[in-house]
């Protein structure tokens, strides 16, 4: 089977999920799936070793166990602080050197798979200044591109066309393409059109995937539904993100938040409990993740005594998604003006009340950022799967693989 390059029209739309849910549909299709990040960003240790992969790798590996694939080969090229400045600075000779690892280890795990699927980085151009962009090794190991886009009808297309162009620019075909995360309510109209009776307006259906056969000659693989859990971070996401520490809770650190589940709190205790109760009564589908300062011992108390009631009954050791458990961040960022004689009093809760949160085991991390930075910090943080995270990968893997065309994508 020709291999299978995974690319996307920018960043965050969807790439890894979309990876593995094929890797998960070709795995029931072929006995040996490799899988190559060949030029990685964000990079981890694996096998207690010196040995550094891209994170995907590690998630790809160990999640699907491709014990017959080597680490090394499936991270062929890793691009850590500074390696764009090394690689003007050089000029030519790291161009042949990291492409004769990517061809190399492509070539290895080809040898050695059934079927390959390569997952690139960010849009089709990045890479570009080391010269090694996602259409750049598409074409070096004739891989056809399965682009994923999010979207509806004319922004998705407007985007895929701009990635298109460059893919053709380099000779590569363009397998197919996936539109992801569209409106649940839009789905059936961009993959089938109004459903109508009228012959005479039948034309009107199939709104994307007919552009794309009439204009590119590839089919639309799938159009996926937006599922929001999904893109919740963990509460170990946010701990990593805030360079925080657990003071009890730590547990609860696989638990999903979204954004809308954050609260910035600088309101009185009686509105901070009228919006807790409201979210544990009438939002349902919220679990609210509370930000203020550690100052703030009023509300610490208010929380603690509310997680108290509301974990009454409650089976703490198997939380499940649907269960109420909020959550709290406390802040030590220092104010403007800072008097040195308070300095360790304005930035410390009351340590009985810290008695009180391990005595309870509310989940509660303490970061020093400010109540600003760190809200908009966790506004604008975009979670990414990790092998840590199983139950996002299995939520992920049953929600997208459903929604993708397999036949089509292996008739190509």
């Amino acid at each position: 089977m020709k291999p299978l390059f995974i690319a996307a029209t920018r960043q965050h739309v969807g790439k890894t999920t979309c990876s593995l849910a094929i890797l998960s549909g070709l795995t029931q299709k072929f006995d040996r799936v490799g899988f190559i990040k060949p030029v990685g960003q964000q990079h981890v240790a694996v096998d207690g070793s010196d040995v550094r992969v891209d994170k995907d790798v590690q998630l790809m590996k160990e999640y699907f166990g491709m014990e017959h694939v080597a680490y090394e080969d499936m991270s062929p090229v890793i691009v850590p602080r500074n390696y764009t400045k090394q690689y003007v600075d050089g000029g030519g000779s790291l161009l042949a050197e990291q492409k004769a690892k990517i061809l190399a280890a492509t070539a290895r795990v080809e040898a050695s798979s059934e079927a390959t699927v390569l997952e690139g980085t960010g849009h089709v151009g990045v890479g570009s200044i080391i010269g090694a962009s996602n259409a750049d090794v598409a074409a070096w190991v004739g891989a056809d591109v399965v682009l994923v886009a999010n979207g509806g009808i004319g922004s998705a297309f407007d985007e895929l066309e701009m990635n298109r162009i460059m893919l053709k620019d380099k000779g590569v075909r363009v397998r197919g393409v996936i539109l992801n995360k569209v409106r649940p309510d839009k789905v059936d109209m961009i993959r089938d059109g109004p459903r109508r009776t009228s012959r005479a307006r039948s034309h009107r259906s199939d709104y994307v995937g007919r552009a794309l056969r009439d204009r590119w000659g590839c089919p639309l693989l799938g159009v996926v539904p937006d599922l929001p859990f999904l893109g919740k971070a963990t509460l170990d996401n946010y701990e990593k993100l805030l360079e925080a520490e657990f003071i009890s809770g730590q547990r609860h650190r696989d638990l999903h938040y979204g954004v809308s589940d954050l609260a910035c709190v600088t309101t009185a205790v009686r509105r901070f409990l009228r919006k807790a109760n409201y979210r544990e009564t009438e939002r349902k589908d919220m679990r609210p993740l509370f930000i203020t300062h550690c100052t703030r011992d009023d509300v610490l108390l208010a929380f603690l005594a509310y997680y108290k009631r509301s974990t009454r009954g409650l089976d703490v050791e198997h939380i499940t998604e649907s269960d109420w458990l909020g959550a709290m961040v406390l802040c030590t960022g220092e104010c403007e003006i800072t008097d040195p004689a308070f300095q360790n009093e304005d930035n410390t809760s009351l340590p009985y009340l810290m008695e009180i949160a391990r005595a309870y085991d509310a989940p509660i991390m303490v970061t020093k950022m400010g109540t600003v930075e760190a809200t908009n910090d966790m506004a604008n943080f975009t979670a990414k799967m990790h092998i840590g995270d199983r139950e996002r990968i299995k939520a992920a893997i049953d929600h997208y693989q459903p929604h993708i065309d397999f036949d089509a994508l292996l008739a190509g």
